[in-house]
């Protein structure tokens, strides 16, 4: 037991609040260049069906991924928010630190939230650096997304079951200049996951499918 007199060792004087390991040391281990591919578009549009399919064509090439789905994270990590703009705000700044997080790991991070906010989006691409993040517009119709309705949600909002629904009583800010701009109305799953690949290899972040 430690008594009043015994010496406190040097190391442990000062709390080290930053890992001594670094991103790039974390991203060289693993191959690859990090950087957060963050997916949005209205209900319905497709993110999560090409946000899942970008992540099995990079595991399968060997790289380190995380995605990070909008529906997910709200059963656990924002599972106290309603849809609120202000919650819906909050939704997008816990999953940018997330985000961030894990790209400080090294990982290839794939966020698929509807984020309707044009400021928000702007706000998580300023936590990392500019070549770090690409917004990738997930891009259908309103009606389109309607007839799609996987869940139910768009017939509900139009009944006036679910407050605030984006697209319907809440508004949906369309990315000005997104760095990659997905056409679900027009092209399928693996083409439009294919064009995301590409990017990437384009900035030297993966080789795969080359």
């Amino acid at each position: 037991m430690k008594t009043s007199g015994d010496a406190v060792p040097s190391e442990w004087i000062v709390v080290q609040a930053v890992s001594t390991i670094g991103k790039g040391a974390r991203a060289e281990q693993k191959g690859q260049k990090p950087l957060i591919l963050w997916m949005t578009g209205l209900s319905g549009a497709g993110k999560s069906t090409i946000a899942n399919r970008i992540e099995e064509k990079l595991w399968r090439c060997g790289h380190h991924t995380m995605l990070l789905d909008g529906d997910n994270l709200r059963f656990g990590l924002n599972g106290d928010l309603a849809f609120t703009d202000a919650d819906r705000i909050e939704n997008i700044r816990r999953t940018s630190e997330v985000a961030r997080l894990m790209l400080e790991a090294g990982l290839i991070v794939i966020c698929s939230l509807i984020s309707p906010f044009r400021r928000e989006r702007m706000l998580a691409r300023r936590l990392v650096g500019a070549d770090e993040f690409l917004e990738v517009f997930v891009d259908a119709p309103l009606d389109v997304c309607q007839r799609r309705d996987p869940k139910g949600l768009y017939a509900r909002a139009l009944a006036g079951e679910i407050p605030n629904f984006t697209g319907i009583s809440s508004p949906y800010e369309r990315p000005e200049a997104p760095e990659i701009h997905l056409r679900t109305d027009i092209a399928d799953v693996d083409a439009l996951a294919d064009q995301v690949l590409e990017e990437l290899r384009r900035r030297g972040a993966t080789t795969c499918g080359a």
